[in-house]
């Protein structure tokens, strides 16, 4: 049980979040592109990548995982996006700190998708069982990349669009 919720149950809520997370953030990233402020779904963003980063936490932990350190990761990216959004209402410099650090948490989301992906989809899973097959490094090389270049464009573009309400 987690949070007084089955592993099951728990999980399904994590993947909702997470699917919720991925969808909001992709909309603010396009909007940063194009230069169209989009504080509602800033907020659903931050709010749904910190639920799903923090719940990551309460899954059963053995060691040092690459799951737990994505997390960590995730968690220091979300605090800067956090205090670059809320408290220094993305002025000057805290602009851009939000750009970078909003992608990259979007990015670490779609990173562990792609991971489930290939670890639980049927379709998915016989084509790299170690995670170290040619299509799945293929996928993640791709979502990489595009997650440079949107990024990239979104810091050159968005700084000065992004919107704090």
């Amino acid at each position: 049980m987690i949070l007084g919720l089955s592993v099951s149950a728990f999980t399904t809520l994590h993947v909702a979040i997470s699917l919720i997370a991925i969808a909001a953030g992709l909309v603010v990233l396009y909007g940063m592109i194009r230069g169209m402020p989009m504080p509602m779904l800033n907020h659903l963003f931050l709010a749904t990548t910190v639920a799903t980063t923090l719940s990551g936490f309460l899954f059963p932990i053995s060691g040092l995982t690459p799951a737990l350190m994505t997390g960590l990761v995730s968690s220091i990216l979300l605090g800067a996006a956090l205090f670059a959004y809320y408290r220094a209402h993305l002025k000057g410099r805290w602009r851009g700190v939000y750009v970078v650090t909003a992608v990259a948490a979007l990015y670490l989301n779609c990173f562990v998708l792609v991971v489930q992906s290939f670890q639980k989809l049927g379709v998915l899973q016989p084509l790299a069982p170690t995670q170290s097959e040619p299509p799945f490094l293929a996928a993640q090389g791709t979502v990489l990349l595009t997650f440079v270049l949107l990024g990239y464009l979104a810091f050159k573009r968005g700084r000065a669009a992004v919107a704090a309400n």
